[in-house]
């Protein structure tokens, strides 16, 4: 009887054992479970699944939004009209886009910092924080750079699936507005209104997708492809004489106040075919200037793009 009660007792402690040495495997399992992402700034391991997570790209944090990914933190003074929820106090505010606020960030203690070209320099600062990846648009390759950093959240937050989905949807998109474009063959001019100043942006610009992605034809092939575009003047602009004169209002985002038209619809302007037209397309610079490489952003452009040469006459 003693040896039966003994036997019980030792099987109960190996069955206890066992299972206790596979629960410690499991979470061992669940710890372990990291990748490792490659972006331009370096290589940097991250938790599958973060649950605590900073953004300062729009691009991502409107992808994020519409996958129902949640975030922790954002630069809630800067984030684009059609985000404005994360302006509530719901989420934390870690600073500008070019001034982050590091004290808050480490308060945070996120699983994962996302940033882009704004923040590039900061790379280093923020790492030390948390682990940071760097997922910004190569503009002279816009739609790769785009789908690679959005293969990077499908990995990281297991949403392939739905990512395909929407990446299926936008090719769609883009494949219609390319037939429009190719149909009307109207030529167009990008320029930036930033105060009483313009700036000129061409193929392989940070505007440029119109041109290499969309479709559309470029009144100027050799503009500069800098950052802040090509200073230009309202005599160019009569110069270069397009049929589709597009204009993204800086000062609308950044100051608050548009005053675009009033400086771009000058007397020279007037002459323009553009203008004779009514094709002069004020584009939303929520979208254009503040985020863009987002599934939400990039479908806009389009749908805005698309739109414009509808709505020629």
């Amino acid at each position: 009887m003693k040896r039966l009660v003994y036997g019980i007792i030792l099987s109960t402690f190996i069955v206890v054992l066992a299972a206790c040495g596979q629960n410690n495997e499991d979470a061992n399992n669940d710890a372990a479970e990291t990748i490792t992402i490659e972006h331009d700034l370096g290589e940097t391991e991250v938790s599958k699944n973060p649950e605590s997570i900073v953004v300062f790209d729009f691009g991502i944090l409107d992808t994020l939004d519409i996958l129902d990914i949640d975030v922790d933190g954002v630069p809630r003074g800067n984030i684009p009209t059609y985000l404005e929820e994360y302006t509530s106090e719901q989420y934390e505010d870690v600073g500008s886009l070019k001034e982050p606020d590091f004290d808050k960030i480490a308060e945070i203690d996120p699983d994962v910092i996302i940033i882009s070209g704004r923040q590039s320099t900061l790379y280093d600062e923020l790492s030390n924080i948390a682990p940071t990846i760097h997922l910004d648009i190569d503009t002279t390759n816009y739609m790769e750079s785009f789908e690679s950093n959005l293969s990077v959240i499908a990995e990281l937050f297991d949403v392939e699936e739905e990512i395909d989905q929407k990446l299926e949807d936008i090719h769609e998109s883009i494949d219609e507005l390319q037939t429009i474009a190719d149909d009307y063959g109207q030529e167009s001019l990008i320029i930036l209104a930033n105060d009483d100043k313009i700036s000129a942006y061409g193929p392989h610009s940070r505007f440029g997708l119109i041109h290499d992605v969309f479709g559309v034809p470029a009144v100027d092939k050799d503009i500069e492809a800098s950052t802040h575009g090509q200073n230009v003047s309202f005599e160019y602009v009569l110069e270069t004489d397009p049929d589709l004169l597009y204009v993204i209002d800086r000062s609308a985002v950044v100051e608050g106040e548009s005053a675009a038209e009033q400086i771009v619809e000058n007397k020279l302007v007037q002459k323009t075919s553009a203008y004779e037209n009514d094709n002069i397309i004020y584009l939303d610079p929520n979208y254009w200037y503040l985020s863009g490489g987002g599934l939400v952003s990039i479908q806009a452009m389009i749908d805005e793009i698309q739109e414009s040469l509808e709505n020629i006459e």
